[in-house]
C-alpha cells in the first residue's frame, strides 16, 4: 500500500522473497534515491542471489545487498547487482503513486 493506492505484485521463486514474505506484513519509511527509486532496510538479512539485470524496469523490486529492499518507478540502465524480490503486476501509475520524497509504504500478503 502507498498511501491509499494498492499495487500486487508477483514475487520470485527463490530463498529471499520467501523470506521476505515470512516477514510480511511489514511498513517501511523508504527514501527517495535519484528519481527513480525508494529504498528502505528491512529488520533482518535475507538471503541474497545476485544478478545484474543491465536495465531496471518501472515496478521491480529488489533487494541491495542483504537488507536494503528498493522498489523503482523508472526504467533505466544499471550495472548493479540486485537479487530479485519481484515485480508489481500493473505499475503504470506507480512514479505518480510515490511522488517525489520519502514515504511509508506497507507490503502485505
Amino acid at each position: 500500500m502507498i498511501g491509499s493506492r494498492e499495487f500486487t505484485a508477483t514475487l520470485a521463486d527463490n530463498a529471499a522473497s520467501r523470506a521476505f514474505w515470512d516477514l510480511l506484513p511489514l511498513e517501511l519509511d523508504m527514501i527517495e534515491m535519484n528519481g527513480n527509486e525508494k529504498y528502505g532496510n528491512l529488520p533482518q538479512s535475507l538471503p541474497v542471489d545476485v544478478h545484474y539485470p543491465g536495465t531496471i524496469s518501472t515496478g521491480d523490486l529488489l533487494l541491495w545487498g542483504n537488507r536494503t529492499v528498493v522498489l523503482f518507478y523508472e526504467t533505466f540502465p544499471s550495472s548493479y547487482g540486485y537479487t530479485v524480490l519481484g515485480r508489481l503486476d500493473a505499475p503504470e501509475d506507480l512514479a505518480e503513486a510515490v511522488g517525489r520524497g520519502n514515504i511509508r509504504i506497507t507490503f502485505a500478503r
